[in-house]
């Protein structure tokens, strides 16, 4: 494998960052104070924990910490200034506006001092970062030589694979097959399949890779009983690898291994539950710190704009592809195509005060009642009307996958401006693909990202809010 350290250096860059974020809160408590007893104050404690915080959420933002040994010098750095203005313009933002800088006695010399000298340490920090990765790089690569067994279209797969990333460390010294009709660079035959475990001992192999078929398995037994024998891991290859196309899941029934085609967070049980908790804990201050005071505003302005309930109720598509009621405010005027039509750029069926609605996404807030009763979620893929969803079912193989997941108000596929009109199948096509990564790639983490960006892109208006 490739990089031994890859996971500690990222964890030491982690515990690095915070260590110097939490000095330069300390050092700036005692400059802008002139005390040491920086703990002891209750006033400033919220604010070390909500620094904290924001910083882990810029950095799963930016991908800060993503490819540690890899990322060039330049676009690390590009990486480390993106994350800090990120964590900049929230954390003025928490304190100044949410917090509020006279609840907790945060003098506006604090706020300068802390963040000021957090930039400047945390710029020393990764200059010193990069000239030790520089001058430690090769120790840092795992340096392994290794054999490939089978010529197949398997075998030929992996070794284009290694040959096309030189910097993850395998080194292949020769290539065994029967087969006379496989065609390779002469350099690396080492012989046939009989030949191979001589190889090997001779040359002080680590690892052989094996891409042989389910029929040849009295071949691949005897292989796996002399590499054990002879201290050389073996790795087997599935021939059936391909049909995915993508990472897989393996469990273990038993000695039986079953390959899942893709990963499911949210299968497992705690990560399930501790979603619901978020859900139900931020559709509850939604409805009550905003949707309460602004239902009735909201109400009036629709009513006077045009004739018609306040609130529009459609059946949509839910998790396991079970119909829900969505609630949403009501942004066209009452007409017979809302069950069978999108909503298109300049469509006549929007009100004026429904363009606003649809342009800031204020007419989706219904849809955290929908939370709070379980059909949906603050985040996952958007709801589609049936008839959307039986006619795209059967033009996109991955469309039914998306309703592994319950709904829900914002998505990955929407921070990724595929939302709006969907003109061509293909534009839908890439709508659920970036629906199933989500599947794939759940993390409390993304979420907070997807949620953030959501805000971020209401404010600043997108594109296709229409």
């Amino acid at each position: 494998m490739i990089h031994r350290y890859t996971t500690f250096i990222k964890a030491i860059n982690l515990t690095v960052d915070y260590i110097i974020l939490n000095i330069s809160m300390i050092l700036a408590y005692i400059f802008a104070d002139n005390t040491f007893l920086f703990w002891t104050s209750n006033h400033y404690l919220p604010i070390v924990l909500i620094f904290n915080l924001i910083w882990l959420l810029a950095a799963n933002i930016t991908g800060l910490y993503e490819h540690v040994l890899n990322k060039d010098s330049i676009k690390t750095y590009q990486s480390v200034i993106k994350t800090y203005l990120l964590f900049l313009s929230i954390a003025s933002f928490t304190v100044i506006i949410i917090i509020g800088a006279k609840s907790y006695f945060i003098t506006r010399e604090y706020l300068i001092y802390s963040l000021v000298l957090f930039g400047f340490l945390l710029s020393v920090w990764k200059l010193i970062f990069l000239s030790i990765r520089k001058s430690e790089r090769a120790a840092l690569i795992d340096n392994r030589t290794f054999v490939i067994v089978g010529g197949g279209h398997i075998g030929q797969d992996l070794y284009h694979f290694f040959a096309g990333n030189p910097g993850l460390g395998y080194q292949l010294k020769g290539f065994f097959y029967d087969d006379t009709k496989v065609i390779l660079p002469n350099d690396i035959y080492a012989g046939g399949i009989s030949d191979c475990m001589e190889f090997v001992k001779t040359n002080n192999i680590d690892e052989i890779f094996c891409t042989l078929p389910v029929s040849e398995s009295s071949q691949v037994e005897q292989l796996m009983i002399e590499a054990d024998k002879n201290l050389i891991r073996f790795k087997f290859v599935p021939e059936y690898y391909d049909f995915a196309k993508r990472p897989t899941y393996i469990e273990n029934f038993g000695h039986i291994p079953v390959i899942s085609v893709r990963p499911e967070p949210l299968e497992n049980m705690l990560n399930r539950f501790l979603k619901r908790i978020f859900d139900v804990l931020f559709s509850l201050f939604i409805i009550l710190f905003v949707f309460s005071w602004l239902l009735p505003i909201l109400a009036v302005l629709i009513k006077l704009n045009s004739k018609g309930p306040v609130f529009f109720v459609q059946v949509r598509s839910g998790r396991d592809n079970k119909p829900f009621k969505c609630y949403k405010f009501r942004s066209m005027r009452v007409n017979q195509d809302s069950d069978k039509k999108q909503a298109t750029r300049n469509d006549t069926r929007v009100t004026k005060l429904g363009a606003i609605l649809r342009r800031t996404s204020l007419d989706e807030l219904p849809q955290f009642f929908n939370v709070l009763i379980g059909n949906m979620s603050v985040v996952g893929p958007r709801p589609h009307m049936i008839s959307h969803t039986e006619q795209y079912s059967q033009l996109i193989d991955k469309f039914m996958v998306r309703h592994f997941l319950k709904p829900g108000i914002t998505g990955y596929a929407q921070i990724c401006g595929l939302r709006g009109e969907t003109k061509t199948t293909e534009a839908m096509l890439q709508r659920v693909e970036a629906d199933v990564w989500y599947l794939e790639n759940w993390s409390f983490l993304l979420d907070f990202k997807i949620i953030f960006l959501t805000v971020w892109n209401a404010v600043k208006g997108e594109e296709n809010a229409f």
